[in-house]
């Protein structure tokens, strides 16, 4: 299965009609992963509260295996989103479920391996954090990581750095937006980063720049694809679209069979990551984490 692995949490949207939608990194890559056809399932601490209530229902709803989530007491973390009188932020993530994950056992679900995807918060926060590296540090299939920087949660950069460093030693499979390259290692440029990566565990490094497209890194080389042109609504999920589509693609293709992954050559890379660009452009067109589903992905790609 694609295993995603971290928070899921709520965000509480201020406006003429102020409510809760589910959110989370590691949860929206988990819905996308299921619309787009892959067996897919979310290891994470889900609150007993009326959001957590919220967040179970959107899960089951889209098809995502939860035999491996817990449930706790802990409240549901939120991020306040205001748009008036001008944008801003605000998180509440104190003692909150995502991040009193007691275990990450993959037993329950079908036999392994599976491909197990982390980051965003659930990387860093909490006793969460030690439970999902250890679970990347032994996984036997492929391990992708989307750090999915979130600077206004970070408050202790060295354990940001430290959690940040043990997944690294466990991935195979590297995302992230220019903007987090900028936050992880300043005024480098992302050829670099990416090289850096490579000489590790890494087989293949993903940097996404919005609608400027995105480029994949492997020890072949690089190649580039193009974002379509949308409308865009706004760009909530859009990431989480994108690795949810290369995680499905990579199932397809692979299983999660990683000794395979370094196989794949760049023609196939960028098939893999123009039809990731697809998705997040049509996450783009709508309101909040709303991933594709395969249909409208293939929709999409045919006109």
């Amino acid at each position: 299965m694609i295993v995603c692995c971290g928070e899921a949490l709520v965000d509480v949207l201020d406006g003429a009609e102020c409510r809760s939608v589910p959110g989370g990194g590691p949860m929206n890559a988990a819905v996308a992963a299921a619309r787009l056809g892959a067996p897919s399932a979310f290891v994470g601490r889900v609150s007993t509260d009326a959001d957590g209530e919220l967040i179970w229902g959107h899960l089951q709803r889209n098809g995502v295996d939860l035999r491996a989530c817990e449930r706790g007491p802990e409240p549901t973390a939120r991020a306040m989103v205001s748009f008036t009188p001008s944008p801003s932020f605000r998180f509440e993530g104190d003692g909150t479920a995502d991040t009193a994950l007691e275990s990450a056992e993959l037993a329950s679900l079908t036999p392994g391996p599976h491909i197990v995807h982390g980051g965003t918060l659930g990387m860093f926060r909490g006793r969460a954090a030690d439970v999902l590296a250890q679970l990347a540090e032994r996984h036997r299939g492929i391990v992708s990581l989307d750090p999915n920087v979130r600077p206004a949660v970070i408050t202790d950069r060295q354990r940001w750095d430290r959690f940040h460093h043990r997944w690294l030693q466990a991935c195979d499979l590297y995302r992230a937006s220019d903007e987090d390259l900028d936050w992880i290692w300043p005024r480098r440029p992302a050829v670099n980063c990416a090289a850096e990566l490579l000489e590790g565990r890494t087989v293949a490094v993903i940097i996404t720049r919005g609608s400027d497209g995105a480029t994949v890194y492997t020890t072949e080389g690089a190649v580039d694809v193009a974002a379509p042109s949308v409308a865009v609504v706004d760009t909530v999920g859009a990431g989480d679209a994108f690795v949810g589509a290369v995680l499905v693609s990579l199932w397809n293709l692979l299983g999660a069979d990683r000794s395979a992954l370094a196989s794949l050559g760049l023609a196939e890379w960028r098939s893999i990551a123009e039809r990731a660009a697809v998705a997040a452009a049509i996450t783009c067109t709508r309101a909040g984490a709303n991933p594709p589903f395969a249909h409208e992905v293939e929709t999409a790609r045919a006109r």
